[in-house]
């Protein structure tokens, strides 16, 4: 290791952001909370404190459930203000919105954060305005995103801008977005009586959220059973007599597939899948799409679950190479979530599901992000009161720390526990994104 130093590239971000808060709600009172690791603090857990600029580190508790030692909170002031927070480098980072009420964070041994969970009845957030982004900030670069993985709340957008000026924009939902939602589920339930109104969640008879299928299903596990099973019955009796190509996006290449004794069979030996449920589909991280650990299999089921919750596998045997956005969700069977919130944003981007950073090379982005090896800030805006469509990011198949082989965000679990059970899911990325941040993994 003596030789390392001459092996390390040097970094090409300053060692800290500022992010821009911007309140677009039509309330005064709106709290924005930045979490996350802290890559030159030994990846210590990482709170800023409510001036904005304070590192609060945590220390671990005695016991489980306990409150944090700082205020975290920080206001962002009247309709239309401004808060402008410096950050450290971060993995695994995220920046929460709550409005008209603060988020109520706890810590468990470790310390883990004991984040708030959409699906948990009895957590204390459960009736509270809040949502979050995600973000990675390394030596590389700043990646961003927007997500609805989980749920839709309050609309949120981002813009980057870089050292030299340029911008990249995700513009998010209207101030209306989850009423356009709701108002979406309910008409597909109106269509087909799934059960897509369940995944509507409300307060006083307003809309609080929206809960993606998967999430829908934490809560109720009878929730869509059955649902995709004659849609994949279609897809088993194509591909019994003709071929399925997938663009593994990797040295691999493209790889093909036949069904065989009710097995989808990659004929290199690569993978098998057995027909999958609609909690598969929708979690994209169960049953036959359960991560393995090998990298050209997990690049396929990436693939696989993106096609099925677009429902374009009877329209096209080559995914994603020949995938058109125009054909997504067009089935009658389909991940009507994702159809509706990509439908509702004012540029269409955003992750409704866990892949959906799926996408040709060079094709169009679905998955609302932004990155950038030089940033220099990052503007943050809530509520959606001057939320316009916006210059793009750049294509995928661009330089970016987002792996469509890895989730972006598994469904939170009803946990608590602090871990593997700090009431959302591991954020793989985020780890990989870390290690690849450490000296011993770079070139």
């Amino acid at each position: 290791m003596a030789h390392q130093k001459d092996t390390v590239k040097a970094a090409t971000t300053a060692t800290t952001l500022d992010i821009v808060l911007q309140n677009q709600t039509t309330s005064g009172t709106v709290y924005a909370y930045i979490t996350g690791l802290a890559i030159d603090n030994n990846n210590a857990l990482f709170l800023l404190k409510s001036d904005g600029k304070t590192a609060y580190y945590p220390t671990s508790p005695s016991g489980t459930q306990a409150a944090l030692g700082a205020d975290c909170a920080i206001p962002l002031g009247a309709v239309g203000n401004s808060v402008t927070a410096t950050i450290p480098r971060l993995a695994g980072a995220r920046l929460w919105f709550s409005r008209d009420a603060t988020i109520t964070f706890y810590l468990n041994p470790g310390p883990a954060l004991v984040e708030p969970s959409p699906s948990n009845k009895s957590d204390p957030n459960y009736n509270t305005y809040w949502d979050f982004c995600e973000f990675t900030f390394n030596d590389s670069q700043l990646y961003a995103n927007i997500s609805y993985v989980d749920f839709v709340s309050l609309p949120i957008s981002l813009t980057l801008t870089n050292t030299s000026g340029q911008t990249q924009h995700i513009s998010g939902l209207p101030s209306n977005g989850l009423d356009t939602i709701c108002s979406g589920l309910n008409s597909q339930q109106a269509k087909d009586n799934a059960g897509w109104n369940q995944l509507i969640v409300q307060k006083n008879g307003a809309n609080l959220r929206a809960v993606s299928p998967n999430t829908g299903i934490v809560m109720n596990s009878s929730l869509f059973n059955g649902y995709y099973s004659s849609y994949v019955d279609q897809v088993w009796s194509k591909y019994s007599s003709g071929s399925l190509t997938v663009n593994t996006q990797m040295s691999a290449g493209n790889v093909g597939a036949t069904v065989s004794n009710n097995v989808l069979n990659f004929g290199n030996g690569a993978a098998t899948y057995s027909k999958p449920a609609a909690t598969d589909i929708f979690s994209c991280s169960s049953g036959p799409f359960a991560v393995s650990g090998n990298q050209e299999k997990d690049a396929i089921t990436a693939r696989l679950a993106a096609a099925f919750n677009r429902s374009t596998l009877l329209v096209n045997n080559n995914t994603p190479a020949n995938e058109n956005p125009s054909n997504y969700y067009q089935n009658p069977i389909t991940n009507h979530y994702a159809r509706i919130v990509h439908a509702a944003n004012l540029d269409k981007r955003g992750y409704s599901f866990p892949y959906d950073d799926v996408a040709p090379t060079n094709g169009a982005d679905q998955s609302g992000s932004v990155f950038d090896g030089s940033p220099k800030s990052l503007t943050v805006v809530v509520g959606g009161g001057n939320a316009t469509a916006g210059p793009s990011a750049p294509a995928k198949g661009a330089k970016d720390s987002k792996d469509a082989n890895t989730p972006s965000t598994s469904q939170p679990g009803q946990g608590g526990q602090g871990g593997q059970g700090t009431k959302k899911g591991i954020n793989w990325q985020s780890i990989l994104d870390f290690l690849k941040g450490l000296p011993c993994f770079k070139a």
